[in-house]
């Protein structure tokens, strides 16, 4: 298994190990036989300090009889899954970065009162630390990544269920790491065509069945909008299918996930400032991508399907105009007003397809709108739909998984904005509510009565800067929710 952390299960932690210890409302959360003289000590450090254990804040105090590194939990009131992973994920950072720590210690508090069941977070933990520990190094010439390893002590996380959440936790880490090795990959050596063969690829690794539609065949099943964008590009765009059988016959859950490899805007052409960001523009892609392949690795009931439109939308001399006008497959015509709104009309075919499933649920990811960063921020994504009992499933799996959603409306009303002068539908709503318009447009490709909802992930894909807690690059953002959210469907129970 690809991964960065050695795990390892023991009675007692070994002398000269640092000590990773927590700090909740501003006290220490002590483990199990930790002894009065070193508690007694660290309070002291605490109130000398003043370090009020903020939410992820760290610290290694200096001039004690041990090493230890403190991990702030904030207030226990404030508690939330997001905030203990960010947690964790900056403890993962701070080790991989101290070549001294060959071995740490995670001793399980004792008496802890939390709001979710320990082996539940042991696991967030584990992901957290791997997800911290990992950086996209492929083409530095010194590398900085290391391996090094974590003890776990506690009666806590030494039951059953807590040893299989650290597994788990370690086959999603893996999963995630090896998909977002694709998702950092530069334009110049990530085209179209390269995502379908690592798509391929890592599908039959993992049991999953792969096909791919090139451009002729895209033409046959009348994909006018998707082929639109692609046509300004030499890098031929297509259309891929990854399907995980799930282990009971059921309808599947199908993932629709937007992969423009660059987003230059087409003839719309972006401002140049931070436009090698667009590398990005593939997320919803890669983690469609890593959703279906966690879904066969955590060997879930459900099937589930990933649909990934995989496209280059550049400004070249055969590329879609603002006022051409496009056939969609489901027989919709688009009138294409702006050509950096070029997300929906991938998104438009590749959700025809995936209707043609007859799946117990849709789900769109896509770096759609820089309305919903207004909006909501880098802290959440956006989620809209036409069942509100789906919206509800996939916050709580956000909610446990630490990736949240905040749903934003979706009424008849905003249909008024899309109506196009010279075809169905335009591409572009009136300048309000940008968000809500693309999930609007994308409602025009779903056959009434399959619940569908669209999550707008343009301000949580990735990060740009390093700071404690993330690298920079990809997250693969809503995989880890899907997955759970899958494993966990009942809607059609």
């Amino acid at each position: 298994m690809n991964k960065s952390i050695d795990f390892r299960w023991v009675k007692n932690a070994a002398s000269g190990s640092l000590h990773i210890l927590l700090v909740q409302d501003g006290r220490l959360l002590a483990p199990d036989g930790f002894s009065a003289v070193a508690q007694q000590e660290l309070n002291q450090w605490l109130k000398n300090a003043k370090f009020e254990g903020d939410v992820a804040a760290c610290a290694r105090p200096a001039g004690l009889s041990a090493t230890y590194l403190l991990l702030g939990l904030g207030k226990a009131k404030d508690f939330h899954a997001a905030r203990w992973l960010r947690g964790w994920t900056t403890v993962g950072r701070e080790l991989a970065k101290d070549a001294t720590v060959q071995r740490a210690v995670l001793a399980w508090p004792a008496k802890a009162e939390f709001p979710v069941a320990a082996p539940q977070l042991l696991g967030l933990a584990v992901e957290g630390l791997l997800a911290g520990s990992y950086l996209f190094e492929t083409f530095k010439s010194k590398k900085k990544a290391r391996r090094f390893g974590v003890d776990l002590v506690g009666a806590e996380v030494a039951t059953a269920a807590a040893r299989a959440a650290v597994r788990r936790a370690e086959i999603t880490a893996a999963t995630l790491r090896e998909v977002r090795e694709l998702a950092n990959l530069p334009a110049n050596e990530f085209g179209p065509q390269e995502v379908a063969a690592h798509a391929k690829r890592l599908a039959k690794a993992a049991g999953v069945s792969c096909r791919v539609w090139d451009q002729a065949a895209l033409k046959k099943e009348k994909c006018g909008a998707l082929l639109a964008v692609a046509q300004g590009s030499r890098r031929p765009g297509c259309l891929i299918r990854l399907a995980y059988a799930g282990t009971k016959r059921q309808k599947p859950l199908v993932v629709v996930g937007k992969a423009v490899t660059f987003d230059t805007g087409g003839i719309s052409l972006k401002p140049p400032k931070n436009m090698e960001w667009m590398k990005y523009d593939k997320s919803g892609g890669m983690a469609a991508l890593a959703t279906v392949l966690l879904a066969a690795r955590w060997k879930i009931a459900r099937p589930v399907v990933a649909y990934i439109p995989a496209v280059e939308n550049m400004p070249g001399g055969n590329a879609a105009r603002p006022g051409d006008i496009v056939t969609a497959r489901n027989g919709k015509t688009i009138e294409v007003l702006n050509t950096d709104a070029e997300g929906r009309l991938i998104l438009a075919d590749a959700l025809d397809f995936a209707a043609a499933e007859k799946p117990a649920a849709i789900v769109d990811i896509a770096t759609l709108t820089g309305a919903v960063i207004i909006a909501l921020g880098y802290e959440a994504t956006a989620v809209m739909g036409n069942d509100d009992r789906l919206i509800l499933d996939l916050m709580l799996a956000g909610e446990t998984t630490g990736e949240r959603l905040w749903q934003l409306p979706l009424w008849n009303e905003y249909d008024q904005m899309l109506q196009g002068q010279f075809a169905d539908i335009k591409n572009i709503g009136d300048g309000t509510a940008g968000t809500i318009a693309g999930g609007a447009f994308l409602r025009q490709f779903v056959p009434e009565g399959i619940p569908w909802a669209h999550l707008d992930i343009a301000g949580t894909a990735w990060h740009e800067t390093a700071t404690a807690a993330h690298a920079p690059g990809a997250t693969l953002v809503p995989a880890r929710l899907l997955a759970e959210w899958a494993a966990n469907f009942r809607l059609d129970a």
